[in-house]
């Protein structure tokens, strides 16, 4: 890519204006790293300009065009064509950008999406290169491309290895061939080379190599066999050796060297994640009650619930992560136009029919599956007109407004009959009623049930609701959950029940197989008490037990649940969709999550080494962590445990455990298993380093690298785990 011309470009750098509101937006000059990874720029101009970095592999999406809530409300002064959008992984702001010309936006949109497409097209060795090269770069405090045994300490620490001077200067030294205290070109090669080795995977290539140190075809074959590796063969394992072996000659000859066999387990065929579950595998012909639907609690929110923002950003954010049930608040606003907001607080608002809009736009980007609005609607009947209108008008034939074809309304259709399409959760007339004859909403209901409060102001003006918006609930009739048990009349699946977390443990607790086969038959939503001032979460793992389907969680919250959630939905091509398990979706079953039967399966991790952990205090040279690796199973209460390694002393680049951590679990089938490593601290918590959660029935057995993410999910690359994974059941 150096001579692609939007490249070369962003190399030179570029004079942008950044918008943040109506009133700041200053110049700031923006300029490709010559790593092609990173983007430099001036966050002030003044005579020690500080300078910050964003990275293209953090980007989740560049957007030309008012194309985001920042550019559309506070840049409409500016054409389209000069403004772009980038927009982050995790929970980093936009940035939103106008360039001084329409080919200048164009460029950097264009060059960010070609590096974009590299990175993602880049094997882990290759990341590996290019991670090293640029600390390399970093280290070489002089820039004559030669390296003192003072800068080679310097790039120890930087990479997160804090070694014996003994040991370090032996090995410069044996990497000094000219003997002249300076390590040039092909020795700094050499240092780079006996520093990056991987004593553990050279003995397990020993293992099945022989005495020549190549694989053949067949000695490959009797690896994969070894790692369990369902349906291998010796086609299988020639392609692998035509895919990632390096050497031209070793591949003419139909074998492997060391640095294939590393490539292979560093790739994503070598991963934990089975690759066949990458994509969408799973049958999605079934009925939606039969689902875990990726669902979003009180969507709009960027922040807390108290005086958070609300932003259409939001919902854009939840979209790229899975997200298929999101939160509508809908309020009364001012002109006779609805707004949403967490209401009775600080929280800022924002227009319903912008979040319409920003469905219509954004909704099915990652997955083709269909979305599920769910209105907690306090408004009165002209609005609820209002954003019935909104509604069909903007989203169009994307809207799902009455059963589909010639299809029994009160059979649930399948997510692959509902394929782009919108469905509306809301209450239909006639609906539960309240004492004083008006329409509860979802909370009120909750509020009613359990605490037994008097509602009072809140639903002043709330009145019937409104038949256009009624007409809207076809498959998502929110209904009270009056009782699990199936009255004489037939099954109605198109009722979907409200729960907090409180009252779905309660159902849990006192009567869980009932709650289970419930769940067959028709939706459930849970969503966090209101006490969580913080938009802090439960944990989604207890609900899924119990089958329910629409477990909504506060996406801009980050934390283990959250690790779970993308865990949970990171298979079936992250489509937002996951077929439960037979146990959950048999009308008849005797599945209760508190006694699930006797132990079933085994799982044994081996925790073996950890490459390349990300420093945690970049700005302190000195500062090396002290990792340790946590291994935790979420099931079924039965099946819940975390198991710990002991700390490595002071290095981050290339820790060795060699521990074995058993687990005995009952209900394999629900399980996810969270690998986290931290740095550990004698005198207080210890900070989280990286994770990576999965589904058990997901995870691949044998030798396997762990790609570890951050706190808000973005890749840590190339930060890996290398484990090895048995699964023994019964």
């Amino acid at each position: 890519l150096t001579e692609d011309e939007d490249v070369l470009a962003m190399l030179r750098g570029s004079r942008l204006r950044k918008i943040r509101s109506r009133t700041w937006q200053k110049e700031r000059l923006y300029r490709l790293q010559e790593d092609g990874l990173s983007v430099w720029f001036q966050r002030r101009i003044s005579r020690a300009p500080s300078r910050h970095l964003f990275f293209v592999q953090h980007i989740e999406a560049v957007r030309q065009g008012h194309q985001s809530e920042g550019l559309r409300r506070f840049a409409a002064a500016f054409p389209p064509a000069l403004c772009l959008t980038i927009a982050f992984r995790g929970h980093r702001k936009n940035l939103d950008l106008v360039a001084h010309s329409a080919e200048e936006a164009q460029r950097w949109a264009r060059g960010l999406d070609k590096l974009r497409a590299r990175l993602e097209a880049m094997s882990q060795r290759e990341l590996l290169d290019h991670w090293i090269h640029s600390y390399l770069h970093r280290a070489d405090s002089d820039q004559d491309s030669k390296m003192s045994f003072k800068e080679v300490k310097g790039l120890l620490r930087m990479v997160n290895v804090d070694m014996n001077d003994m040991y370090a200067y032996r090995l410069f030294k044996e990497c000094d061939r000219s003997n002249d205290e300076r390590l040039e070109e092909a020795e700094i090669e050499e240092f780079v080379r006996q520093l990056l080795k991987r004593p553990e995977l050279e003995e397990l290539f020993r293992r099945f190599s022989g005495e020549d140190l190549v694989l053949s075809a067949p000695e490959l074959l009797d690896f994969l066999e070894a790692q369990g590796e369902a349906g291998a063969t010796l086609a299988h394992a020639k392609r692998l050796i035509q895919t990632y072996e390096l050497h031209e000659t070793a591949k003419r000859h139909e074998l492997m060297t060391l640095d294939g066999f590393m490539m292979y387990l560093l790739s994503p065929e070598g991963a934990a994640l089975d690759p066949a579950h990458a994509a969408v595998f799973q049958d999605m012909g079934q009925p939606l009650a039969h689902y875990f639907i990726s669902s979003s609690h009180n969507t709009y929110l960027t922040d807390s619930q108290i005086g958070g923002l609300s932003s259409t950003e939001a919902y854009v954010r939840a979209f790229a992560q899975g997200c298929r049930c999101v939160e509508l608040d809908c309020w009364e606003g001012p002109g006779g136009e609805p707004v949403i907001y967490h209401g009775h607080t600080l929280t800022s608002k924002i227009l319903f029919r912008d979040v319409v809009q920003a469905v219509r736009d954004h909704a099915f980007t990652l997955s083709p599956y269909p979305v599920i609005l769910s209105l907690e609607n306090h408004c009165g009947l002209e609005q609820q007109a209002v954003m019935a209108r909104h509604l069909r008008t903007i989203l169009g034939d994307m809207l799902v407004t009455e059963a589909l074809g010639t299809q029994d309304p009160e059979v649930l259709p399948s997510p692959e009959q509902l394929k782009g399409r919108v469905l509306v959760k809301g209450k239909k007339l006639p609906g539960a009623q309240a004492k004083d004859g008006h329409v509860l909403s979802d909370r009120e209901e909750q509020e009613e049930e359990e605490d037994g409060q008097a509602v009072g102001a809140a639903r002043q003006g709330a009145g019937q609701i409104a038949p256009e918006l009624s007409a809207l609930a076809v498959y998502c009739c929110a209904t009270r959950l009056q009782t699990l048990q199936p009255g004489p009349g037939p099954i109605r699946p198109c009722q979907v029940s409200s729960l907090s977390e409180r009252k779905a443990r309660k159902l849990l607790r006192e009567a869980g197989n009932s709650f289970v086969r419930h769940n067959t038959r028709q939706l459930t939503r849970v969503y966090p008490l209101g006490l969580r001032m913080n938009s802090t979460n439960y944990s989604p793992q207890e609900m899924w037990n119990a089958g329910c389907q629409l477990v909504a969680l506060n996406f801009q919250t980050p934390g283990y649940e959250m690790d779970l959630n993308a865990g949970r939905f990171l298979v079936n091509g992250r489509c937002g969709y996951v077929l439960k398990p037979s146990c959950l979706r048999q009308l008849g079953t005797a599945f209760d999550p508190a006694c699930p039967g006797p132990p079933s399966t085994t799982l044994t991790v081996q925790v073996l080494t950890a490459q390349q952990l990300p420093k945690l205090n970049a700005e302190k040279p000195s500062s090396i962590v002290d990792p340790l690796v946590r291994v935790e199973v979420h099931g079924v209460p039965a099946d819940c445990a975390r198991k710990e390694t002991g700390h490595v002393l002071n290095n981050g680049f290339n820790p060795c455990w060699g521990q074995t951590l058993q687990f005995l679990l009952r209900a394999p089938e629900l399980a996810l298993v969270r690998f986290v490593v931290e740095d550990y601290d004698t005198t207080s918590p210890n900070d989280f380093v990286g994770q990576f959660t999965l589904p058990l029935s997901s995870l691949k057995q044998g030798y396997r690298h762990i790609h570890l993410l951050s706190r808000d999910g973005a890749p840590l690359s190339p930060a890996t785990l290398f484990v090895h994974i048995c699964v023994q059941h019964f």
